[in-house]
């Protein structure tokens, strides 16, 4: 059975990103963002950055971008990924929650590619990434977000701006059945 570890950065969902997991068949565990990957009494084949507040509570979580499994950062764990790894994140020119038509622009990524040529989804811009980090692909935008997700397919390392776990996002199974195929691949 494939392990993946939900890095649990206080956001408002993280449990639903848990229980997705689970309903894939997935040994999901929910750990705080102050345990250093070290620490992790399981050997997991992906991890999960979840959204949350702020870029100031982010506990441990920079450390789990070490870790030689595949990453998907969602909103927070997104701009995390950036900030930590050279790109640049700033406040959203949008603001807060909304329903979002997303433009998928890499139909050949791994995660996002099977949504093309666009899905609707759930995603908070108050804060957003503005440039992409080195070795990062761009493979979604929106007219609010340009933006919405992001891949190095290099190192296993991906990024939506939106929140897959939530019923808002249409096809938000799929992202987290495109990360299982990636951590079993």
């Amino acid at each position: 059975m494939t392990t993946i570890v939900v890095v649990d950065n206080h956001g408002q969902f993280t449990h639903l990103e848990q229980r997705s997991l689970r309903d894939l068949g997935v040994d999901a565990h929910l750990v705080d963002n102050e345990t250093p990957p070290e620490d992790l009494e399981v050997d997991p084949d992906g991890i999960v950055l979840s959204g949350g507040p702020d870029m100031d509570r982010i506990g441990e979580s920079p450390a789990y971008l070490e870790v030689d499994v595949p990453v998907l950062g969602i909103c927070l764990g997104m701009q995390l990924i950036a900030d930590q790894l050279g790109g640049t994140v700033g406040s959203g020119d949008y603001g807060g929650y909304a329903d979002v038509t997303v433009e998928i622009v890499d139909s050949d990524d791994p995660l996002t590619g099977s949504l093309a040529p666009e899905t609707r989804v759930w995603a908070s811009h108050a804060d957003e990434v503005k440039t992409l980090p080195e070795g990062f692909e761009l493979t979604a935008r929106s007219d609010v977000c340009g933006v919405e997700a992001m891949s190095d397919t290099d190192r296993d390392l991906y990024g939506v701006q939106w929140h897959p776990e939530v019923a808002h996002t249409e096809e938000g199974e799929a992202i987290f059945e495109n990360f299982l195929e990636i951590c079993e691949a």
